[in-house]
């Protein structure tokens, strides 16, 4: 089932620092719950059709001077029947000083009207943004994601398997922490996944033996990020002598998250093994794929076997699901 989420006008407010024109009662607790915005030329120029009230409506400088066109009283009645629709907000960019007929209109209609310094393209772009992450699909997995060498890495893996004392060990080689134990984890595009942890719990750690830490107290503030994006994903088990795992990374395996496949590794876990070191060299491996090179591939070249890692690409391609 699909959970709809949404952010009140008054948090939005506050983060972009707007100055409130008029404000009726409560309605800074008025809530946005679509990443859409709406600049109403069509609609001063009288078509409806299609109108979403529930999108923040930006006046510019183009929506001001086709008002100027008319006549006080022409304006005054297409700005009217624009506020009679009772949009989410309305918000005035370039600080542009407005006429009375907004004030009436938006005081009329109990519309909340606000007002930018930003320029229209500039607030818009940043508003959408904004917007994105707080409404975006969320879940929260039981993980720990830790930056390394400017990728986000989620650690997943059973109760009790390492995954806070290996984020300790990163974080003492001079990596960041972002969640431990609990991980919300957000769909703020088509592309990218964003982890963050729960406010009553950033940065603190749990450590068998020791108990609850605090990361950013014993570490400092230069050891913990509030979000990163999840760029991969290492799913960390107990060493099974059954399983046979990859020793050449020819696979590109993936996990799917809110429907995003994020690449990912399996990397068994047994006494001796340093998995900081590890997580290190897979972090760095993973920027080295993403900018074209694969070891793996490089080593069957020189080996004269490329037609083998080829026929191995191919059979993944043609593989069904």
């Amino acid at each position: 089932m699909k959970t709809n989420y949404n952010v009140p006008l008054g948090r939005i407010i506050k983060e972009f620092s707007l100055e409130p024109l008029y404000m009726p009662e409560n309605g800074e607790n008025t809530l946005i719950s679509t990443t859409e915005i709406n600049r109403p030329g069509l609609q001063m120029a009288g078509y409806y059709e299609f109108f979403d009230a529930n999108r923040i409506q930006i006046f510019g400088k183009s929506e001001e001077s086709f008002l100027l066109r008319f006549t006080e009283e022409k304006a005054s009645e297409r700005l009217k029947d624009f506020f009679a629709k009772k949009p989410s907000a309305v918000i005035i960019a370039r600080n542009l000083d407005v006429g009375d007929m907004y004030f009436k209109a938006a005081e009329e209609y109990g519309v909340p009207l606000l007002r930018t310094k930003e320029s229209t393209s500039d607030f818009t772009s940043a508003l959408i943004a904004y917007l994105n992450v707080q409404l975006a699909p969320r879940v929260t997995r039981h993980g720990v994601l830790v930056e390394v060498y400017g990728e986000g890495i989620l650690l997943l893996g059973e109760s009790g398997v390492g995954k806070s004392e290996t984020a300790i060990e990163l974080v003492k080689r001079g990596h960041r922490l972002i969640a431990d134990d609990a991980v919300e984890i957000r769909r703020v595009s088509n592309k990218s996944l964003v982890g963050t942890a729960p406010d009553n719990i950033r940065h603190f750690i749990e450590l068998r033996g020791i108990g609850i830490i605090n990361a950013s107290r014993i570490f400092g503030a230069g050891a913990v990020k509030l979000t990163e994006k999840i760029d991969l994903i290492i799913n960390m088990e107990p060493w099974d002598v059954n399983k046979v795992y990859d020793r050449m990374g020819l696979d590109n395996e993936t996990t799917s998250i809110l429907d995003l496949d994020i690449p990912s590794l399996t990397i068994p876990v047994k006494p001796g093994r340093n998995l900081a070191v590890i997580i290190e060299v897979a972090a760095m491996n993973s920027r080295q794929k993403k900018l074209g090179y694969n070891a793996a591939e490089d080593l069957l070249n020189k080996l004269g076997m490329a037609d083998d890692a080829k026929a191995v690409a191919t059979e993944k391609e043609v593989k069904p699901f």
